[in-house]
């Protein structure tokens, strides 16, 4: 059985590696290869990250359990599970077209739930402190919510995507990216920290303990699940565009201007409904609604962004002899995914389909940094390892089928 439109009879015969894009399609046989690949060193800096990151989430943990007791902490825990599944969702959604590798993502989201908060925790009472120094007559839960929860917490996460970037700087390609990392610190983030306030709500409501756990865990919970993820994101956004250049000489500066929208975003979050409106509603649906409503539709423009690239590059290969135009549509186009994994799960090749999906998108966008000049040798090294392995991908399900 065939997939209509993939993997056509006549399939075109790659050339050999080492004649990609970047070298034509010239039909002979290399009597060279180049050493393998080095080993990910950037993989193995994320796993000790991980170890780190989680031993501070184990400390925060036992903060919250000692501050809440056993009780309190498991039944916040579980409410907060739900703003955060509504989060995942949401990065699905972004990270659907080429999807971010597991190990980052976990340790984007430990980061935010561990680090972060650790370093909210710890810094923030002596940020507030010296701002009461300069400002004597002000109010400290006032300084404290406008100005130094928003100054140390989005710093604290950012962090973790600059760090991220240095570190795995091959995974990280662009806008969409740095967005995909930030919301998941950002999720981490807002996950601990629900606990705390529906902790908070918990035990001191006195009588009205059920009214008010329900009244902020729909406030919080579910009427702004995503507030971190828009600041952080405004950090992420930032990097992703720094990423694409060469060198890393915009990288500090991408950062800093990232963190000026997410930390006055995260004020106006914070200080708006007292401070400008009076009203917590009115301040959600004048401002807050029409803002998310905007972010969405920039990150859909930007996904929009990523799939012409992926088309454009894929279509060199497709010159080069690596791909035909039907695999481009394939690979490249909504439409053609979704039809290939059709045919894929009534072949039982859907593993190997998603594979070749990824895989292939991951050299496009390979393509697109050596075109912009980053870490060119190396990338092309990747390049070479990438076309050989949706070539064994294509050879191992062209035999499927021919069994």
């Amino acid at each position: 059985m065939s997939a209509p439109g993939i993997f056509p009879a006549q399939q075109q015969h790659p050339a050999p590696p080492g004649y990609g894009p970047a070298y034509g399609a010239a039909p002979v046989q290399a009597f060279w290869s180049p050493p393998a690949p080095r080993r990910d060193k950037g993989l193995a800096a994320t796993v000790v990250l991980i170890a780190l990151s989680a031993v501070a989430l184990a400390w925060v943990g036992m903060f919250l359990l000692d501050t809440l007791g056993p009780p309190a902490f498991i039944i916040c825990g579980l409410l907060a599970l739900v703003p955060l599944g509504i989060c995942v969702l949401g990065i699905w959604w972004v990270d659907r077209w080429e999807p971010e590798p597991r190990s980052s993502l976990v340790f984007s989201f430990l980061w935010g739930a561990g680090v972060s908060v650790a370093i909210a925790l710890l810094v923030g009472p002596y940020f507030t402190f010296a701002l009461l120094e300069l400002v004597p007559y002000g109010s400290a839960d006032l300084l404290g919510a406008v100005v130094q929860a928003p100054v140390v917490e989005e710093i604290a996460k950012g962090l973790g995507i600059l760090l991220l970037l240095l570190v795995r700087r091959r995974i990280f390609d662009g806008a969409v990216d740095g967005i995909v990392f930030a919301a998941a610190v950002a999720a981490g983030f807002a996950f601990t920290e629900n606990i705390l306030y529906f902790g908070s709500a918990l035990l001191g409501a006195g009588s009205d303990t059920v009214y008010e756990l329900g009244f902020t865990f729909i406030l919080r919970g579910l009427l702004s699940p995503f507030a971190h993820v828009l600041f952080t994101a405004c950090t992420g956004l930032a990097l992703g565009l720094a990423a694409r250049r060469a060198g890393n000489g915009w990288i500090l500066p991408a950062f800093l201007l990232g963190l000026i929208p997410a930390i006055l975003g995260h004020m106006l979050w914070n200080g708006g409904p007292a401070l400008l409106f009076g009203d917590f509603f009115l301040f959600y649906f004048l401002l807050q609604v029409p803002f998310f409503a905007a972010a969405v539709t920039g990150v859909w423009l930007l996904r929009r962004a990523e799939q012409r690239l992926t088309l454009r590059r894929l279509q060199e290969y497709a010159r080069a002899g690596w791909f035909t135009p039907a695999e481009v549509l394939m690979l490249a186009t909504g439409a053609g995914r979704r039809q290939a994994m059709v045919w894929a799960r009534a072949t039982g090749a859907a593993p190997a389909m998603k594979e070749f999906i990824r895989r292939a998108t991951r050299l496009a966008l390979t393509r697109q940094q050596i075109a912009s000049g980053r870490d060119v040798p190396a990338n092309m090294e990747y390049e070479l390892t990438l076309l050989g392995e949706v070539t064994g991908i294509r050879t191992a399900m062209l035999a499927g089928q021919r069994r």
